[in-house]
């Protein structure tokens, strides 16, 4: 969430292990309420009630435009605003259904060009996107970036792989889904 501003009386903590996702806060002003809802439709809401208001104020929320919501682009195509249509395929893959495409529909993705090949797999770079669903993702927070790649080399099945904050690696098995591209914002 680039738009996200840390806010001065609210403390965040996201914690990732083996047994558990989890993001939580704690407020550091005892004076200010917040609440966190998700309402039916999928709409992630922040409000916080400050006294003198005696009203519940929207911080943030989610999703903000189209590309918020979840795979609104098929595998290996990526989500961008600032295009139309907002859907467009990864550099070396077209779209798997050329009318859906016309039709501003990339539900069904993208297809790779050319097939996979194990022994000669080369890398796109893509920077400012938001990650993949790591569904099917294999998380070694133990491993740098040099590390993460001979591993993806390694595995005929790897199709990405992804540095963690400068340490730990993430590595893709399975369709590239829900991505988006954070570069023009």
């Amino acid at each position: 969430m680039p738009e996200k501003k840390q806010l001065t009386y609210m403390v965040y903590n996201f914690t990732e292990n083996e047994e558990e996702v989890a993001y939580t806060f704690s407020m550091t002003n005892h004076s200010i309420l917040s609440r966190l809802t998700v309402s039916s439709s999928g709409t992630f809401n922040r409000f916080t009630w400050i006294p003198p208001s005696w009203q519940w104020n929207t911080v943030w929320f989610s999703p903000k435009d189209d590309c918020d919501l979840y795979e609104r682009c098929g595998p290996y195509s990526y989500c961008d605003v600032n295009t139309s249509p907002s859907c467009n395929c990864i550099q070396g893959f077209d779209p798997k259904n050329q009318q859906q495409w016309d039709l501003s529909n990339g539900v069904s993705g993208c297809v790779r060009r050319t097939r996979l090949s194990c022994s000669e797999k080369r890398f796109l770079r893509l920077k400012k996107m938001k990650l993949p669903v790591t569904m099917d993702a294999i998380v070694d927070r133990k491993i740098g970036k040099k590390e993460c790649k001979e591993r993806c080399l390694g595995d005929c099945n790897c199709t990405a792989y992804a540095n963690i904050d400068g340490s730990g690696c993430l590595i893709w098995t399975g369709d590239f889904l829900d991505i988006r591209n954070y570069g023009h914002e």
